[in-house]
C-alpha cells in the first residue's frame, strides 16, 4: 500500500454486522476501497495521506435508505438530487432509493435514465431509482417495467397510490420475478383509508377529525402477501405501522415466503397521542398510529420480523403544509436526522446495537440488490464516523433539505454523525470539511 490516496480512521470502535465486527482499531481505504482492518497502531499513521482521528468514536457502514421521494424531476420547489442527497449524506446515507412520483412520473426508461443522469453530476451519494408499477401511477395500464429495469431501476411500486387492481398487480408481479426485483407496496385500501387524515379511534373522536383506520393497511397487506404466495414475487412492505398488518407479515415470513418490510422512524417514536390537531407535521400517510401498534412494530424490528428502517423522506414546502391537517399534505423529512433519532432507542435498551446497524445497511442493500453496507475487505470505502455521545439540536438552520417540514424540530438527538465517506471521498463532514477526493 502507497501513501497516496490513501487514509486512515484511526482509533475507532469499527461495527459492521455484516461479518460480526465489533472491536477497537484502525480501518485503512486505498483506492476508495476498504484495504484492511488492523488493531491499534499496527502500522504507522504516516503510511497514511489523511488521517481521521476516530477515538471515542463508532465506524459503521453506511446507510441505505430503501425509501425517500427526492422530488426531482417536476418538483424542484420542494427538494432536489442535489438538496436531497446533500441531506442524506449528512444523515450518514451514501445510498437512496427514490420513489416515482415525480413529474413527469418515473414510468418509463427515459425518465429513469435522467434521474440517474442528475444524480450523476449533482448527488452527494448513490441514487436507485424505483419505477412506477402503472403508468403515470393511475392503476390503469402497466408501465414499462423491463425497460425501467434495464435503465436502471432497483424495484417497482406506486407508492402513494395504492394499485387497487389485484389481476394488474399479479401482472406487475410476475413480471418483477423474472427480473429479480422487488415491487414494493404502498399498503393502504383507498376506499377505506379516503378522507382519513389520522389514525381513526378515540383520539381522531376527539380531535374531531376523519380517522383512517388500521383495517385499509391490514387487508392491503393481506391481498399482496397472498399475491406475493401465486406469484413468488420479492415484496417488500414499505412504512409498516399497524401491529396486525405486522402479524401478517410474521405468518409469510414463516411461510417461507420472499417477504420484506420496513419501518420508518416517525412510526417508531411517535403515536396518534402526539398530534394536536393543529401541527400538520405530524400529518403522514401511513398515520401515526396507537401506542399499542408503536410498540408492536419496535419490537419486531428488535427481533428482526421487521427488515429495515426506512426513513419515506417527503419534503414539502410550508404552502403544503398550509390549511391546517384536513388540507395539507402527508409526509415529513427524514434522511438528516433518522439515525440518530433510531440511535435513541438503542441507548434507551429498545433496540440491539447490531440490528439497528443492519436495519440502516446491510438488510436495505440486500433488498435493493446493492453490494454495500459492509466494511468488508475490498467493498467500497462507503462508511460512517458516528460519536454515539453527543447530543444536538435539529433546527430549520441544520437542516440541508430544501424544506423544513419536520415534527422533531427543536428535539434534542442523541448520536451525531461527523463524517460520511463514498468510495473514500469525505461527502459530509459535521465541521464542514468535506470533498477529500483521494488526493493530499
Amino acid at each position: 500500500m502507497t501513501q497516496a490516496n490513501t487514509l486512515l480512521l484511526r482509533g475507532a470502535r469499527l461495527l459492521d454486522p455484516s461479518q460480526g465486527l465489533d472491536q477497537l482499531g484502525d480501518l485503512w481505504i486505498a483506492e476508495g476501497k476498504i484495504h484492511k482492518i488492523t488493531g491499534p497502531g499496527a502500522a504507522p499513521a504516516s503510511d497514511a495521506s489523511l488521517v481521521i482521528e476516530a477515538k471515542g468514536f463508532w465506524v459503521l457502514p453506511s446507510f441505505i435508505d430503501a425509501h425517500v421521494h427526492l422530488r426531482e424531476p417536476g418538483q424542484e420547489h420542494k427538494e432536489t438530487i442535489e438538496s436531497g442527497t446533500r441531506a442524506a449524506a449528512a444523515g450518514g446515507y451514501t445510498a437512496v432509493a427514490c420513489m416515482a412520483n415525480t413529474k413527469p412520473v418515473n414510468d418509463c426508461a427515459e425518465v429513469t435514465q435522467r434521474i440517474l443522469e442528475i444524480a450523476s453530476k449533482n448527488g452527494s451519494c448513490r441514487v436507485f431509482p424505483v419505477g412506477a408499477i402503472t403508468q403515470g401511477l393511475k392503476g390503469e395500464r402497466l408501465a414499462d417495467i423491463e425497460a425501467m429495469f434495464h435503465a436502471g431501476a432497483r424495484g417497482i411500486s406506486d407508492d402513494g397510490m395504492t394499485l387497487m387492481n389485484s389481476a394488474l398487480l399479479r401482472q406487475a408481479m410476475e413480471i418483477a420475478r423474472t427480473l429479480n426485483i422487488p415491487v414494493i407496496s404502498h399498503a393502504e385500501d383507498i376506499h377505506l383509508a379516503h378522507g382519513g387524515v389520522m389514525n381513526e379511534g378515540p383520539r381522531s373522536r376527539a380531535l374531531g377529525l376523519p380517522g383512517n383506520p388500521a383495517a385499509a393497511e391490514e387487508i392491503t397487506i393481506a391481498r399482496d402477501i397472498a399475491l406475493c404466495r401465486l406469484t413468488r414475487c420479492p415484496t417488500h412492505i414499505a412504512h409498516l405501522s399497524t401491529e396486525t398488518g405486522l402479524e401478517h407479515v410474521k405468518r409469510a415470513k414463516e411461510a417461507g415466503l420472499p417477504v420484506s418490510a420496513e419501518v420508518a422512524p416517525h412510526h417508531l417514536l411517535l403515536t396518534e397521542n402526539d398530534i394536536d390537531g393543529t401541527d400538520t407535521n405530524f400529518k403522514m400517510a401511513p398515520p401515526l398510529r396507537s401506542t399499542l401498534d408503536q410498540r408492536a412494530v419496535l419490537k419486531a424490528l428488535s427481533e428482526g420480523w421487521i427488515d429495515m428502517i426506512a426513513t419515506d423522506h417527503a419534503p414539502h414546502t410550508p404552502k403544503d403544509k398550509a390549511g391546517g391537517f384536513l388540507g395539507a399534505a402527508n409526509g415529513i423529512l427524514g434522511v438528516q436526522s433518522a439515525a440518530s433519532l433510531t440511535y435513541s432507542l438503542v441507548k434507551d435498551g429498545s433496540l440491539p446495537l447490531g440490528r439497528w446497524i443492519e436495519a440502516l445497511t446491510t438488510a436495505p442493500a440486500r433488498l435493493l440488490g446493492i453490494p454495500f453496507g459492509t466494511l468488508k475487505p475490498n467493498a467500497s470505502a462507503d462508511l460512517v464516523v458516528f460519536d454515539p455521545n453527543q447530543v444536538w439540536t435539529l433546527t430549520a438552520e441544520t437542516l440541508l433539505s430544501k424544506s423544513t417540514n419536520s415534527p422533531f424540530l427543536g428535539r434534542p438527538l442523541a448520536g451525531r454523525v461527523l463524517y460520511t465517506l463514498l468510495g473514500g471521498k469525505i461527502v459530509f463532514s459535521a465541521s464542514g470539511n468535506s470533498g477529500y477526493d483521494g488526493t493530499q
